[in-house]
């Protein structure tokens, strides 16, 4: 099958304002707020971003879930049919790295297919006094064969290069797209609008 045209979904995961939804901002409109609202109206936002990689054009239908515990319960549903993941940590908040294992078993416990890709990214490399050394993360990812990326949505630094990566390695796993990208891809143009109606437009703080 050519992917030309493919639809990918790709969800963002993690604790509270670790800046998911600013990833999701700068990558998607190129753009930066540093008072962003929790995304808590009802624990996703969404949003759809269309690129082009290694010469194939893609559209990512990337999901924001929110990382607030009393939203775990809406999640499930979001994870099915996901070809990739991106786990968020705050590289200055040591228990948002801690507490990634929980996230991982619920990845576990979730998401269909066993070869989905998985990044870890952590992110606010601009803020001062890190608690998470980018050697921590890389052992980490290491240890659960993640993909691993430091970033910063302030700065940019590494947005574009984590989500581009994250799509080639999917494009280069067919088994975890192939099944789906037609099903998936209907779907997903058909509900986009409404979607995009219903769901939250308030993003999660950076600081």
């Amino acid at each position: 099958m050519d992917s030309a045209g493919l639809t990918l979904k790709l969800l963002l995961v993690g604790d509270s304002a670790v800046g998911k939804s600013s990833l999701l901002l700068r990558f998607t409109d190129g753009s930066f707020e540093p008072c962003l609202k929790p995304t808590i109206v009802i624990g996703v936002d969404f949003k759809v971003k269309r690129m082009v990689v290694d010469g194939r054009a893609v559209q990512l239908a990337i999901w924001d879930t929110a990382g607030q515990e009393r939203f775990r319960t809406l999640t499930p549903s979001y994870y099915r049919g996901a070809q990739g993941v991106v786990l968020v940590y705050d590289v200055t908040r040591k228990d948002t790295f801690t507490g990634l294992e929980s996230w991982l078993n619920e990845l576990e416990m979730y998401t269909t297919g066993s070869n989905i890709v998985k990044m870890l990214v952590g992110n606010k490399t601009d803020q001062p006094d890190r608690e998470v050394e980018r050697r921590e993360g890389l052992q980490f990812a290491r240890k659960h064969s993640l993909l691993f990326i430091e970033t910063s949505a302030k700065t940019q630094d590494g947005v574009q290069h984590a989500f581009e990566e994250l799509v080639i390695k999917i494009l280069q796993t067919p088994g975890v797209w192939r099944k789906r990208a037609e099903k998936r891809g209907v779907q997903l143009m058909e509900s986009s609008t409404q979607q995009e109606k219903n769901l939250c437009g308030a993003y999660c703080p950076l600081a």
